[in-house]
């Protein structure tokens, strides 16, 4: 992972907070570390990244797929793993999910606002 905001939020949520993923959400988050983006990562680095993250956060299962986002379904994991885990946020960079602002009481916040928020 890189150095700037998203590696420092990252460690601060890590470090101080209780995080909420799930298995589908970790699969999501590999492929898109996987994209050419983020071409300075190997395997290795990202497979390190997500054995960190499946020690360190708290793991729900998803019982009910939520189907929120007609735009991009993908989405509908990010939000239905929210909902499980009962989160306060949503820290993400995809647009539609920005642009929703709240969903179910959770509020959906960029990387800067939420370390402007801890």
């Amino acid at each position: 992972m890189g150095h700037g905001k998203p590696r420092r939020l990252v460690r601060k949520l890590l470090l101080k907070h209780d995080v909420v993923s799930s298995p589908q959400l970790l699969a999501e988050l590999f492929d898109v570390l996987s994209r050419e983006q983020f071409d300075e990562l190997d395997s290795d680095q990202r497979n390190t990244f997500i054995s960190i993250l499946s020690k360190n956060v708290s793991m729900v299962t998803i019982k009910r797929s939520l189907n929120a986002m007609s735009v991009d379904p993908d989405d509908d994991i990010v939000l239905s793993t929210a909902c499980e885990g009962s989160a306060s946020h949503i820290v993400s960079g995809d647009r539609h999910l920005l642009a929703m602002g709240r969903f179910r009481g959770v509020r959906i916040v960029s990387v800067n606002e939420m370390l402007e928020l801890i």
